[in-house]
């Protein structure tokens, strides 16, 4: 029970952090890119904080899951070794690079270049987050939701 909980907070969560995302790469490229007088902080904040979120709940569901298996024979199933090693690995580097990004940048967000900063940061930590997420093209038994 506390499985499916966490699975359908984690699957239908993607899609705010997605939106998220779109939303604080057009207002940072839009400081960055075309000199609007817009504030980013906020939407950057929010956009780092459901990210956060996001990563906790995974990280719970990486220790429960059944599609997580500790055993040397699930890394010759692709399903399988998608769940243990890449997912949470390339989650992790986009996290951590979402979070250097925002923290260089945020004493700078006022200035076109932090905002420029900010944008390649948060562009790269998305890049890496829309090749993990297991969509249903690519991981079989994976849903929308």
């Amino acid at each position: 029970m506390l499985y499916n909980i966490l699975l359908k907070s984690h699957s239908g969560l993607r899609w705010l952090l997605l939106f998220m995302f779109i939303a604080a790469l057009v207002q940072l490229g839009r400081k960055a890119f075309g000199n609007a007088d817009i504030d980013v902080k906020k939407i950057s904040l929010y956009t780092l904080i459901l990210a956060h979120i996001q990563l906790l709940l995974g990280l719970a569901l990486y220790f429960i899951s059944p599609k997580v298996i500790f055993d040397a024979a699930a890394m010759k199933d692709s399903i399988l070794r998608f769940y243990l090693v890449e997912h949470i690995s390339l989650m992790l580097i986009a996290i951590i690079i979402l979070t250097i990004g925002y923290s260089k940048s945020k004493a700078l967000f006022a200035l076109p270049g932090g905002a420029k900063k900010a944008f390649y940061y948060y562009l790269i930590s998305l890049v890496l987050i829309l090749v993990s997420i297991p969509w249903p093209f690519r991981i079989p038994v994976a849903g929308w939701f």
